[in-house]
């Protein structure tokens, strides 16, 4: 059905954030009182929480798109359809649980394939990013303030010399560049990118849920998101987000496609 790929950018957009306040507002609850972490299957952290959350954004979704597809980290996919809404609901399990507030509640909206609508809410530290197709990235407090929201730009580097490189582990840091002096470690990399505090952050890990949002925040703030495949596809096992000046140069050092 031809319907099942039309965006609606403003009203897909509002039904994000309305879907990821009320999420980030049952999150925050659980936080609040403080939960305890089991280990799923493959070894990762899940709690009462992740599952509560995710059975919400779930509920709100369908009740208001009830064509479009679900794929969530801890209930999978639901559906099939053109349009498909990938949650992640905590990410960051593993601070949620030891009352860290850096976690995050993921929204993207997959259109065709690509990417259009992304919004990522941080209630613990009360901020909130979001960004469209072709309509850039923005950061604000949380709850959300669109007065006061600060359009999204990456770095400018152009110099390895002169690059703030971060990547998730040792040996991905050696590999990237072995020779640049790298910044103190960071616990939401992707964002100190977005803000153009960072030039690159290598990922090779994790599942489209905790990529999808990012690519399209890392986009439309100027920067590029390649996999380890050479696609732009977050269903690879993450890859290199940089700024544009600097993605060709440190591809090469990757031995990227």
């Amino acid at each position: 059905m031809i319907a099942s790929f039309v965006v609606d950018g403003a009203d897909d957009l509002r039904l994000a954030f309305d879907t990821a306040d009320l999420a980030s507002e049952l999150a925050l609850a659980y936080f609040e009182a403080g939960v305890s972490a089991t280990l799923k299957a493959d070894g990762t952290p899940v709690t009462e929480a992740d599952r509560a959350v995710e059975r919400l954004i779930r509920e709100t979704l369908a009740a208001a798109r009830p064509d479009d597809a679900l794929l969530g980290e801890e209930l999978g996919r639901l559906g099939e359809s053109g349009r498909v809404w990938i949650v992640d609901p905590i990410d960051g399990t593993s601070y949620f649980s030891r009352n860290d507030p850096n976690w995050r509640v993921q929204i993207a909206l997959e259109v065709a394939g690509s990417i259009e609508i992304a919004v990522v809410a941080a209630p613990g530290l009360q901020r909130c990013w979001w960004a469209t197709r072709g309509g850039g990235s923005f950061e604000s407090s949380w709850p959300r303030e669109e007065a006061e929201a600060k359009r999204l730009e990456v770095s400018s580097t152009s110099s390895l010399a002169d690059a703030r490189l971060e990547a998730l582990d040792d040996t991905s840091r050696a590999r990237l560049a072995p020779n640049v002096a790298h910044p103190p470690t960071t616990p939401l990399p992707l964002i100190d990118l977005v803000r153009g505090e960072l030039d690159a952050f290598l990922v090779e890990r994790y599942h489209l849920w905790d990529h999808a949002p990012w690519i399209l925040l890392v986009e439309e703030a100027g920067g590029r998101f390649t996999n380890p495949t050479g696609g732009h596809a977050g269903d690879q096992g993450g890859g290199l987000y940089s700024n544009t000046n600097l993605h060709t140069q440190l591809l090469r050092a990757l031995d990227y496609p």
